[in-house]
């Protein structure tokens, strides 16, 4: 090739190159278990993340994830709602799109449609009404599991609304949420995206003068029970899914907020 044709093809190429890589990456962070603690640290937004049992961790502007491919959905999904986040924005709903931070891509919408199971927010499109950018971040579908709809309407409902309550309370909370991945589940779709059995929701708030933490674990079915019935230890949340959800809390204080499976000092 000549000289002259040379510089405008490499010209070309890197400027290709720097697209699809500004495309792909955007405004998320990929960990991986190589990333340091301070690197983790300085990039995200609060450092009460989980464990990841897939090795790697997206972070977008408004949540973090661990995505499992092999169920084609987060196994956990975390953020901090604070009271300043809480808003009666009615912003249009938009369409679901796969995530472009997941390294295979996250499943395809399609994979719900008919399948009688509503795409169930993780990180609820209501918990991110401040701006328009954060409620459409919601709507990935990294950021869906497939819930049976009155349970998705009604028991889960509840306990979101809880949550938004507590965020008001307690001048902010943060959350880790998802499905039980494990056991023989069913799946849906052409990707095969698993039905979890059971969810799982664990809030700690550490603006009291004592850290205090709170799971439920629920079936994925309606329920007419309280929503003191689903309570939990974060222990017991922790042997269903093989993740360690608060890993960097001081080790006596993780021991002993875990094992418990209190209500005291959340207001109902």
């Amino acid at each position: 090739m000549k000289r002259k044709y040379i510089y405008p093809a490499l010209i070309i190429i890197v400027t290709v190159a720097l697209y699809y890589l500004e495309d792909t990456q955007g405004d998320a962070t990929i960990f991986t278990n190589d990333t340091t603690e301070e690197e983790e640290r300085a990039s995200l937004s609060f450092f009460y993340l989980p464990t990841s049992t897939t090795g790697t961790i997206v972070s977008h502007q408004h949540y973090s994830l661990s995505y499992s491919e092999k169920h084609e959905q987060a196994e956990w999904v975390a953020y901090e709602l604070k009271k300043g986040h809480l808003s009666k924005n009615d912003f249009k709903r938009p369409y679901f799109e796969q995530d472009k931070k997941v390294g295979s891509l996250s499943a395809d919408w399609r994979n719900y449609k008919k399948s009688g199971y509503d795409r169930g927010h993780l990180c609820p499109a209501g918990d991110r009404r401040f701006t328009q950018d954060a409620y459409e971040e919601t709507f990935l579908t990294s950021n869906v599991t497939p819930q049976n709809h009155e349970f998705n309407s009604g028991i889960w409902n509840d306990l979101e609304q809880k949550v938004r309550y507590w965020a008001q309370r307690y001048d902010g909370v943060y959350v880790v949420t998802g499905g039980v991945l494990s056991g023989d589940l069913k799946s849906i779709g052409y990707e095969a995206v698993s039905v979890p059995k059971y969810f799982y929701k664990i809030i700690l708030d550490k603006s009291a003068k004592d850290t205090k933490i709170i799971a439920f674990l629920m079936e994925g079915k309606d329920s007419n029970k309280p929503l003191k019935e689903f309570v939990v230890s974060v222990d017991e949340v922790e042997k269903r899914t093989g993740i360690d959800f608060f890993p960097k809390l001081d080790d006596k204080v993780e021991t002993k907020l875990e094992a418990s499976a209190t209500t005291k000092g959340w207001k109902f």
